[in-house]
Parts: C-alpha cells; sequence; structure tokens
C-alpha cells in the first residue's frame, strides 16, 4: 500500500476528558484496503502463538480479524461483569481513571502461548493488566502488538519495566 495510514486516523482532542487526545480509529476501519493491510501486518506476530488475545473495545477488532488470518483461536480480555462463568481479574490505572480486566479461567489448557492485540498504546497499563491476567491463567504472553502509539505518554517504557522481556510492536509510525 501507497498511502501514509496514519492519514486515516483522526485525532479528537479532550475525549473522554479534557487533556486527553484521542485517536479515532473509525476511518481507517471503514477503509477496507487499510484495515486488511494493518490486520495482515499484525498476523506477522502470530506465528509463533496458539491463540490470540484481544483487549476490549477496539482491540476486538483487529484481534479478531488476525484470528481470521492467521488460524488462531480467539481469547477475549473483557471488562469487569462481562463476561459469564467463572473468570478472573486484574484491577489497574488508567491516564484518565482505573479499570479491571477479565478472562474466562479454565478454558485454555495452561501453558499455551497468547499474542495480546490493542488498537493503542498509551500508558501501557492496560496491555501490562492484560498480560499479567494471563500469565495468572497459565498462559504465556508472546508480544503485544498494537496499532499506534502516543509515544509521549511512555506506554513502552511501562511495559518493559513491568513485564522485561515482553515483546512490544506498533504497526503505525507516529
Amino acid at each position: 500500500m501507497d498511502r501514509n495510514l496514519n492519514e486515516l486516523i483522526r485525532v479528537i482532542p479532550d475525549f473522554p476528558k479534557p487533556g486527553i487526545v484521542f485517536k479515532d480509529i473509525t476511518p481507517l476501519i471503514a477503509d477496507g484496503d487499510a484495515f486488511i493491510e494493518c490486520c495482515n501486518q499484525i498476523a506477522k506476530f502470530a506465528q509463533d502463538c496458539d491463540y490470540v488475545a484481544g483487549i476490549e473495545a477496539r482491540g476486538f477488532i483487529f484481534a479478531s480479524a488476525v484470528c481470521a488470518i492467521a488460524g488462531k483461536g480467539f481469547i477475549p480480555i473483557r471488562k469487569s461483569g462481562k463476561l459469564p462463568g467463572q473468570t478472573i481479574s486484574k484491577s489497574y490505572d488508567l491516564e484518565y481513571g482505573q479499570a479491571t480486566l477479565e478472562i474466562h479461567s479454565g478454558l485454555i489448557d495452561a501453558g499455551k502461548r497468547v499474542l495480546v492485540v490493542d488498537d493503542v498504546l498509551a500508558t501501557g497499563g492496560t496491555a501490562v493488566a492484560a498480560a499479567q491476567l494471563l500469565k495468572q491463567a497459565g498462559l504465556v504472553p508472546t508480544a503485544v502488538v498494537f496499532l499506534l502509539e502516543i509515544a509521549q505518554l511512555g506506554g513502552r517504557s511501562q511495559i518493559a519495566r513491568a513485564l522485561p522481556g515482553l515483546q512490544t510492536h506498533t504497526i503505525l509510525a507516529e
């Protein structure tokens, strides 16, 4: 693809709160060719894993498509209270508050390798919580892959400090 895919990302200031700069991926996922290109790039990181985990909500969009491309199973990492049955959870800090993530417990055999996918790397808190949650379930996170990164928020460094050795990849450069 010859065009700059970053041009399809809208910057929305002061959303969802004043001082937050929101990166809107809606124009990119509305463009079929751009969406396929991004998913194919993410799928390259799924070669050495058994499953792909997507973080709710926008991580689901990319992770599900990557699963279809790579022939892998999907693990939803959801916000608290959204999964039926037995779950395990992990609370963490966001750049604008606090949240809790959950996954089902006991559905995936321990030791399986999992690629974690989300849309934007900001402070890194969500990715760290997701990877720690997978570890808590006995799974092995292989890498985290994001569509894009807000580098000035330091998320890559936070992931490296909290989970040394976990690979962090971004598809679109700033």
